[in-house]
């Protein structure tokens, strides 16, 4: 039996939001891009020990059979400005899809109409009155509406004109890229394109895998000749990701839910991969450990693909990984699946035990965040030492800050 350090006979125990901050000065935080991906600085942490080194060296430290899993997915224009005949200014952040799909490919490829779960700011002033705005698509005028379907929920409903537009076009045309909030500005013409990583190509997600912002296709050349195997599969990063802890026992947070989704070719990689496995980002790491947890359930019977938020601390007998994805690859196999589509609320904490990924490629992030626990679920109390190496030599921090690479074992 497998009892992680958070739960004793009893149940879980307490994890302290206090024993995982540390101040971080504002002129710290990163609020615009360097001119270059790959100048960023690289903090390298191997088995205990820290160096200093530069984002295009990160190649000479990962291991030549390891593989990496980069997010795929592609940040959308979230957040939309309508205005009312009065001239009241309404935002609406797209958070997840509701209709006629939850399923994001579906959605953004839609030509007549869609529902989303929103958060509207300025919502008081809209009552129940149809919104407007008119777009111009490489020539073609389109009305875009939007109307409120269930206030208590901030379900939208956005209709538009001409069946020939997708909604990933309307989107791209109406919407503003979602830069997270702590940046405090505005998004200028620069953020478009840099706060996206140059692998980006799914739709659906309102914040980046910043990991990925440092990567080059030259760095991405440098790994392949090296022989290093890099894999793409798809997280959805919600704009969850920024939602503070609030409660001291941080096992009582709401976690967010995000959408996977994983190819057959994804799974027949991990399940063959014979060296370490090495996450880009922590929403890669994420959905690689949510789907080992898939594989679980499927051995139980239980063909859901939606991964609770504790629900890797509430299992005693649990598959090898091989198994684990074996029976993915099995299950894919029978219903005649390339690729498979969940959800997961997987909460990495301290305690947690790593199932897939050996090591991680970060950021730096906000103290006391979901984040930030993640980082020292997987290199333990050092996280301390990191980032006060990360703070004593200058390196810059969230979203748009330096880069770090994380192997707590050779």
């Amino acid at each position: 039996m497998i009892i992680f350090a958070v739960f004793g006979r009893t149940g879980m125990k307490n994890l302290n939001l206090s024993d995982y901050t540390y101040q971080l000065p504002d002129d710290r935080i990163a609020k615009h891009p360097l001119s270059e991906r790959d100048n960023s600085k690289l903090l390298v942490y191997e088995k205990g020990t820290i160096k200093h080194k530069d984002f295009k060296a990160i190649k000479d430290f990962i291991p030549a059979d390891a593989a990496l899993f980069f997010n795929n997915t592609k940040v959308i224009p979230a957040r939309i400005y309508l205005h009312k005949e009065t001239g009241a200014l309404i935002e609406v952040f797209l958070l997840n899809p509701i209709g006629p799909s939850d399923i994001m490919s579906i959605v953004m490829e839609e030509r007549q109409s869609v529902t989303w779960k929103c958060m509207v700011g300025n919502f008081k002033k809209w009552k129940d009155s149809v919104l407007n705005t008119s777009l111009n698509i490489a020539g073609v005028h389109v009305n875009l509406s939007a109307t409120i379907i269930d206030r208590e929920k901030r379900s939208i409903q956005f209709d538009w004109d001409n069946t020939g537009i997708s909604f990933a076009e309307i989107v791209e045309h109406a919407g503003q890229v979602p830069l997270p909030p702590y940046l405090d500005r505005s998004p200028e013409a620069d953020d478009k394109p840099r706060y996206q990583t140059v692998y980006s190509e799914i739709d659906g997600a309102v914040a980046a895998p910043t990991a990925g912002l440092h990567f080059t296709k030259e760095v991405l050349e440098d790994l392949s000749i090296k022989n290093i195997r890099q894999d793409f599969l798809t997280l959805h990063v919600s704009a969850g990701t920024f939602q503070p802890i609030k409660t001291e026992n941080v096992l009582e947070h709401p976690m967010h839910s995000e959408q996977i989704v994983a190819t057959k070719e994804n799974i027949k990689n991990i399940l063959n991969s014979s060296g370490k496995t090495i996450a880009v980002g922590t929403t890669s790491m994420r959905s690689l450990e949510s789907l080992f947890w898939f594989g679980a359930r499927l051995i139980n019977g239980n063909e859901d693909f939606s991964i609770q938020k504790l629900e890797p601390y509430q299992r005693n007998e649990l598959p090898t990984k091989e198994a684990a994805f074996q029976a993915i690859l099995n299950w894919m196999k029978q219903l005649d699946l390339n690729h498979i589509v969940g959800k997961t609320e997987i909460f990495i904490v301290p305690g947690y035990q790593f199932r897939v990924c050996d090591g991680l490629i970060t950021n730096f992030h906000q103290p006391g965040s979901t984040l930030m626990l993640l980082v020292a679920a997987l290199v333990g109390n050092d996280w301390k030492k990191i980032y006060e190496e990360a703070l004593s030599n200058q390196y810059r921090f969230l979203s748009y800050g330096d880069s770090s690479i994380l192997l707590p074992s050779s």
